[in-house]
């Protein structure tokens, strides 16, 4: 079963549940998913479906930011719960071991030694890391590896 498949039937169960807050934000996910493959004429494959989820948790995240700046506990709480219940579509976590041999393995396959080498060497890993760890932390690392 893939990924698109398993949310369908989490949102059957929802329905059958009557679990009106993780069905109304598995119907956010399903219809975000849906507008991808509209847009792009395309049927997308687990590898997208994560991407998909992945912008769907930085929103989530950038909203209980404002909510809580504006002292919304109540809608924050709300964007937790939709977080929560995206987070479970999103693949296991590497580790930061893994992350640093990631690192090493990329920058020897492209043979970077410079800063100006970056965006090769995260092209790599974006496509290795992708949905399993936060990309923002990876370049850091990258950075501080090119620099020193």
């Amino acid at each position: 079963m893939n990924l698109k498949e398993r949310i369908n039937e989490d949102m059957k169960a929802a329905m059958r549940a009557r679990e009106s807050e993780r069905l109304s934000a598995i119907r956010m996910l399903l219809a975000a998913i849906k507008q991808k493959e509209v847009d792009e004429r395309i049927t997308v494959d687990d590898a997208q479906v994560v991407g998909v989820v992945d912008r769907l948790l930085k929103q989530r995240k950038d909203s209980i930011a404002q909510y809580e700046a504006a002292g919304r506990q109540d809608l924050a709480e709300r964007e937790r719960f939709e977080a929560g219940v995206l987070s479970a579509y999103m693949p296991q976590q590497a580790s930061e071991a893994e992350v640093r041999a990631e690192i090493d393995a990329a920058l020897s396959a492209t043979g970077a030694c410079a800063p100006s080498d970056m965006g090769r060497v995260m092209g790599v890993l974006k496509a290795r890391l992708a949905g399993r760890a936060d990309l923002s932390v990876v370049s850091a690392q990258v950075k501080a590896r090119l620099a020193g």
